[in-house]
């Protein structure tokens, strides 16, 4: 009799976060932020390897009451 409790199924190797599309690392720097429209945030954000810049839109997951 088998006591041990079952195993998870594998899951495939995901890559969670932001990635630099010039050099492949997540190791950014805030540039600048700002209110956008329809209650987002813009992030400017540079990589701290390469240099490159990439604009991020992000929104609160929570509702307001």
């Amino acid at each position: 009799m088998n006591l041990q409790p079952p195993k998870a199924p594998a899951q495939p190797d995901e890559q969670r976060g932001l990635v630099c599309p010039g050099c492949g690392c997540q190791h950014f720097w805030v540039v600048y932020t700002r209110a956008s429209w329809g209650g987002r945030i813009l992030r400017r954000r540079e990589c701290r390897h390469c240099g490159r810049r990439i604009t991020t839109f992000e929104q609160s997951t929570e509702r307001p009451r």
